[in-house]
């Protein structure tokens, strides 16, 4: 018998959450990024051999919401612990330690899943700390997301805890997510990489359209900001600065595509989106009213 389950990957911001999803299924699905808080929506990936599927949920990192953008990512958090058979909680290993994850996620009760610690990053740690932390911590798994070290024992103590089921999706499916999502995430990911500050955090991505059968595909987004100052510094003098965004997204898009992509970006002002539930909706956000909160 097979086994088939979901694990979803939780954490703080920056504990590497998005890097393990990409090493885990060994195709880039998430935004990697040194900027905290890049991950705003769950980002689901499929890990399939002989042995097992496993259904990877990449989740926004937690933290003390501060608005309602910052609520509908703790929301996601919370409902994708919701829906795990196991639950990973990563932890840095160079500056935090396991905590309850029940107080960290803000949850009512704890997870119905069990909950494997892991500890990321250890290949930044002396060696001498490194086996003190792990003496400390022997429930825990070390691994590092960035180089690899850990990450089979990893995935072979995953398996071992899924349940006994067929393949919940095709064996050659890598996302249960569309084409366009994964889109409007290297986009985001581009304008990430090339502004600096608050910014990045001021930008959504809207995919208006997505023109299947076009050669080449033509894709065109919206790039909502907050503020026309904002706006000013995204379009750049004479336009260079969306040209070098428009520029690394459609790389990255024509990888995942596999064909030649015109990519089409537009930029508008949509004011106070990060703290307006309305604009948020409109932009696939959920957020959670007091009778939907866990």
């Amino acid at each position: 018998m097979t086994r088939a389950g979901f694990v979803t990957l939780v954490g703080r911001p920056n504990a590497g959450k998005s890097t393990l999803l990409n090493r885990l299924v060994g195709t880039r699905l998430a935004i990697v990024s040194s900027k905290p808080q890049s991950t705003r929506e769950r980002v689901v990936g499929i890990l399939t051999d002989d042995e097992a599927q496993l259904i990877f949920l990449d989740t926004p990192g937690l933290l003390e919401p501060r608005y309602a953008l910052h609520r509908a990512m703790q929301y996601a958090a919370q409902q994708a612990i919701g829906d795990a058979d196991l639950v990973v909680h990563l932890v840095d290993a160079t500056t935090d330690r396991p905590e309850d994850l029940t107080a960290l996620a803000q949850l009512p009760a704890p997870p119905k899943a069990p909950v494997l610690v892991v500890l990321n990053k250890i290949d930044q740690l002396a060696p001498a700390v490194r086996d003190a932390l792990l003496a400390e911590c022997p429930e825990a798994v070390g691994i590092s997301a960035a180089t690899g070290e850990g990450i089979e024992a990893l995935l072979a103590e995953i398996r071992r805890r899924m349940p006994e089921s067929p393949y919940l999706y095709p064996a050659d499916d890598i996302s249960t997510q569309q084409t366009r999502f994964f889109v409007s995430e290297f986009i985001r990911e581009a304008v990430m990489e090339q502004l600096e500050e608050e910014v990045p955090y001021g930008v959504a991505v809207e995919i208006d359209e997505f023109r299947e059968g076009s050669s080449p595909l033509y894709i065109r987004a919206v790039l909502h900001v907050e503020r026309e100052s904002q706006k000013r510094i995204l379009i750049g003098a004479g336009g260079s600065r969306i040209r070098e965004i428009g520029r690394a997204a459609r790389e990255r898009i024509e990888t995942l595509v596999e064909e030649p992509v015109y990519l089409d970006l537009w930029v508008k002002v949509l004011a106070n989106w990060r703290r307006n539930p309305a604009a948020l909706a409109r932009l696939g956000f959920q957020v959670p009213t007091e009778e939907s909160r866990p």
